[in-house]
């Protein structure tokens, strides 16, 4: 273990440009809601980044992991890192818990799934990515092209487990999820001149609003008709954020908040034009920028202390390697604490976050 985390410490440059600039619930307290007209949903879905990798960036190739404690010291009997960026479950275990699905998500990638697992759901999602191809290709994960390529795959395992007219029930009926956009602004766009150098911010965000639409009707092609798309935390109150850009108060980035402000409102719009123009589906915009703005501006409503550090470390650099077995000081009640991590949120403030976020939410899914 002290040989690998050698080997990574001499990436640590890239690995803090990452981590600096990249964001954003307890297992058994995850209960299913009431679905409209008795509805049933047979596999819950999930694409996007760190907020909702189950695990898929264990098998390949990149730095960007985390499947080493202090990472999943609350998951399940405890002090078990899968893989997910927190402390415990992340949204895409709630969000299946919540559609009565299943309580634990599994990465596409794992090695151990069986085909009967398949067939209830799993995430696509990779650490790192975003809707800017190029934020993937920086960090080598997977880009959303990559996680549609896997879906694909999933379709043909499903058909060849079921048939196909199973298949096809299961793909229609499912529930899909889209989180992701967060290392765009901070990483990709904020970090290298890579891109200011030809976009300003509208022009960046209309980018990736273009991206955003370029996917949902690529998936809406594969089959997929229940589909939530979760715009933009407030990225510039994410401990990492705020030790960037915040000075030395550490406050809220107004840079990357107005950011994901703009991004936000084109996501909600583009989703108002798809289900215009594919009416047999349902496109379903999901706030979480002024859910976590509320949690980080009165914690105490939600039962939080801390809102300005995460619990790994100091809280206002750590995040994946950073945040390692090594770690001095790990606090000791996550409960206290909105984020897990410098970028994470813990597994209590995913649960809140899922709640204020979806539950209303939940009927326009059918």
């Amino acid at each position: 273990m002290k040989f690998l985390f050698q080997n990574l410490l001499s990436q640590l440059p890239i690995v803090i440009l990452w981590y600096f600039s990249t964001v954003i619930i307890s297992q058994q307290h995850v209960s299913a809601v009431s679905l409209p007209n008795n509805e049933t949903v047979p596999a819950v879905i999930v694409f996007g980044d760190s907020i909702v990798d189950s695990g898929n960036n264990n098998y390949i190739n990149t730095i960007l992991k985390c499947n080493f404690q202090p990472y999943g010291r609350d998951f399940a009997g405890g002090n078990q890192p899968t893989g997910r960026f927190s402390n415990g479950l992340t949204p895409s275990d709630i969000i299946a818990a919540k559609f009565g699905v299943k309580k634990i998500l599994p990465a596409y990638l794992d090695p151990k799934l069986q085909p009967q697992d398949l067939l209830t759901g799993v995430s696509f999602a990779s650490g790192g990515s975003g809707y800017d191809p190029l934020t993937s290709k920086t960090v080598s994960v997977l880009s959303l092209s990559d996680q549609l390529d896997k879906f694909s795959e999933y379709k043909n395992k499903i058909k060849e487990t079921v048939g196909e007219n199973r298949m096809a029930t299961i793909i229609s009926k499912s529930i899909y999820v889209l989180c992701t956009g967060s290392n765009d602004i901070a990483n990709t766009y904020s970090l290298s001149p890579v891109r200011r150098a030809h976009y300003d911010v509208p022009e960046y965000t209309d980018l990736m609003a273009s991206q955003a639409t370029n996917f949902l009707q690529e998936l809406y092609g594969l089959g997929a008709r229940r589909i939530g798309v979760i715009g933009l935390p407030v990225l510039g109150c994410v401990p990492s954020q705020r030790t960037i850009q915040g000075g030395i108060l550490r406050s809220c980035s107004d840079f990357e908040n107005q950011a994901a402000m703009l991004f936000n409102s084109k996501l909600s719009s583009q989703t108002d034009a798809l289900n215009k123009n594919f009416p047999e589906a349902r496109f379903v915009y999901l706030d979480i920028y002024n859910p976590l703005l509320n949690m980080i501006q009165n914690p105490s409503t939600y039962g939080f202390k801390v809102t300005n550090e995460g619990c790994c470390g100091t809280g206002i650099i750590e995040a994946g390697i950073l945040c390692n077995p090594f770690t001095l000081q790990i606090c000791s009640n996550t409960a206290n604490y909105i984020f897990w991590d410098s970028f994470h949120p813990t597994e209590e403030a995913y649960n809140v976050l899922c709640s204020l976020v979806l539950d209303n939410k939940i009927k326009d899914f059918f």
